[in-house]
């Protein structure tokens, strides 16, 4: 198991900021949860600029069908002239007619729904009883007012879990949307180690919701799910604590931390992960040369930040200058932060200005930022590496842990192919 560096950031001061923040909208989270939960439906309750958002973000072609749309708040409705409740019953109506394969719809709110107060609880409420039981109607935020986008995944699974079914015996859940192919290999490591009785949440259709209650015990494999974790815990739930699953190491504590709550011995365990492990090891091997020794900072934008930077410079001999996250959920990255060796600054929330002048001011090899800051840091000769795209590519446990590192190694090789290009 991994062992904590002398000194770790665990106990480390944070710099708390509080001002202007570069975030990314909530509603994003749509893009991968839609194709995740496979009988599901998002009607983004919200306007043009919401449509527009999300028709770009998924790159649907326009005679596409896909799970998600926007009811469009007219001028009307945001003027209060009309009855927007009566118009958002009308389009469901419309809706669960045209397609009846939906089993769950989600009403998400946005910035416009949210600024006239429409209220969506009581909208889900009420149409959950008109379209009982074949489809369980649910409403959560992804407004993207004082919010960063992966928290949309955590208000969309919080949603779900006062309708999950109660749970009489032991079992495992695994809370967080993984690729399916992730969800396959994990499930497929557990099982070779005796663990049968797993469940995962977001589950791929409605008819597979996972039970839950005083018995169960809950493993998160992302970190921005502090908000479905508070609503398990309060079904009874217990989290296992342990490193996110990224990388050789925190993959390996990460099962490790599962499979000892749930019994299983040290050689089976060891027997199980000694081949992925040393595949995992193979191919980070092949990208880190290119970033050991490399300084990196992030800016707060996913929530990845800590355990990624855990895995830049334990695992790829990176040195981390800031590592900044918008929130910091202590009980699900504190393993992160232990393990993550004393030096960088640890930054809370976002004063975008003064970050940016410590970014220049350290000229880091590798910046990890949002979409609106990597073109003008790009344009002051810094590399950058746009952090939406951590959460749209697979990732997480053994098998990805070499293209997790190579998305980093990427734009210092594109920068110095560049370099001798010029230099010919």
């Amino acid at each position: 198991m991994p062992k904590p560096p002398a000194t770790g950031c665990g106990a480390a001061p944070v710099l708390k900021e509080r001002g202007q923040r570069e975030v990314f909208c909530g509603l994003t989270g749509i893009i991968w949860l839609h194709r995740k939960m496979q009988d599901a439906f998002f009607l983004v309750v919200g306007s043009r600029t919401c449509a527009h958002l999300l028709q770009s973000a998924a790159g649907v072609m326009i005679f596409a069908e896909p799970r998600f749309a926007t009811a469009i708040l007219e001028e009307t409705d945001l003027a209060g002239l009309a009855d927007a409740q009566d118009e958002l019953d009308n389009q469901v109506a419309q809706l669960l007619a045209r397609r009846p394969d939906i089993r769950q719809l989600f009403l998400v709110g946005s910035c416009p729904s949210e600024v006239i107060k429409l209220d969506l609880g009581r909208a889900a409420e009420r149409l959950s009883a008109v379209h009982a039981p074949h489809v369980r109607v649910l409403n959560y935020s992804g407004s993207g007012i004082e919010t960063t986008f992966t928290e949309g995944e955590d208000a969309c699974l919080a949603a779900m879990v006062p309708a999950l079914p109660e749970a009489n015996a032991k079992s495992l859940l695994i809370a967080g949307a993984l690729p399916d192919v992730v969800e396959d290999q994990m499930l497929g490591l557990l099982r070779a180690m005796g663990i049968e009785d797993v469940a995962c949440l977001p589950a791929r259709r409605a008819d597979d919701l996972p039970a839950v209650g005083p018995d169960t015990v809950v493993a998160l494999v992302q970190p921005f799910l502090g908000e479905t974790l508070a609503a398990l815990t309060r079904r009874g739930a217990r989290h296992i604590e342990a490193p996110l699953p990224f990388g050789d190491e925190g993959t390996t504590a990460w099962l490790w931390a599962v499979a000892r709550e749930m019994g299983v011995d040290a050689n089976t365990f060891a027997r199980v992960t000694e081949a992925p492990r040393a595949r995992a090891r193979r191919a980070i091997a092949a990208a880190s040369g290119t970033l050991n020794g490399k300084s990196v900072f992030f800016f707060p934008d996913s929530q990845l930040e800590i355990p990624l930077a855990r895995f830049l410079t334990r695992e790829c001999g990176m040195d981390a200058v800031e590592v900044g996250a918008p929130f910091i959920h202590r009980a699900i990255v504190g393993p992160d932060l232990d393990l993550l060796p004393e030096g960088p600054t640890i930054s809370e929330g976002q004063d975008v200005d003064k970050q940016l002048d410590r970014a220049r001011a350290a000229r880091p090899d590798l910046t990890v930022c949002g979409l609106g800051l990597a073109n003008p840091l790009e344009s002051e000769g810094l590399t950058t590496k746009w952090a939406i795209e951590l959460v749209f590519t697979p990732v997480h446990f053994y098998e990805q842990a070499g293209d997790l590192a190579g998305l980093f190694a990427r734009p210092l090789r594109r920068k110095e192919k560049l370099r001798l290009e010029a230099a010919e």
